[in-house]
């Protein structure tokens, strides 16, 4: 059975409990954080990738998949459940909430920008929040 993280006309909010008010840029860091790969992705190639394609390729860039093993390793990687991007550190942390279009293309849209308030507010998309990052 194949497992996704896709979804169809969705928009993830930011998760309740995001410490910024305005969207921030992940830190380059030494060694690359899921956050900045996952940014560096979306701001660069707005719906040009599924979820599913986002977050296999964070995962083959951080356990070191080389393009011949890609193929095979994304099979066996979505065999099983994994974690959708309402559980990314971008609308968790840094305030972007992330679009999913009509061809399970995504976008990130900072939480301040007219387009994230137009998502929230359109009755035509579905809406579901980033999960938290604190247990309540």
């Amino acid at each position: 059975m194949k497992h996704t993280t896709n979804y169809i006309n969705t928009f993830i909010e930011v998760a309740g409990d995001c410490p910024v008010s305005q969207a921030e840029i992940p830190p380059e860091k030494k060694t690359e954080t899921l956050a900045h790969l996952q940014y560096e992705r979306l701001i660069k190639s707005p719906y040009q990738y599924t979820s599913d394609d986002i977050v296999f390729e964070c995962y083959a860039v951080k356990n070191d998949i080389s393009e011949t093993e890609k193929q095979h390793a994304r099979i066996a990687f979505f065999s099983k459940g994994q974690p959708c991007l309402r559980s990314s550190p971008l609308a968790k942390r840094y305030g972007f909430g992330i679009h999913h279009n009509e061809d399970e293309k995504v976008a990130i849209f900072p939480v301040e920008s007219k387009e994230y308030e137009q998502f929230s507010n359109d009755d035509a998309i579905k809406k579901v929040k980033a999960m938290r990052s604190k247990k309540i």
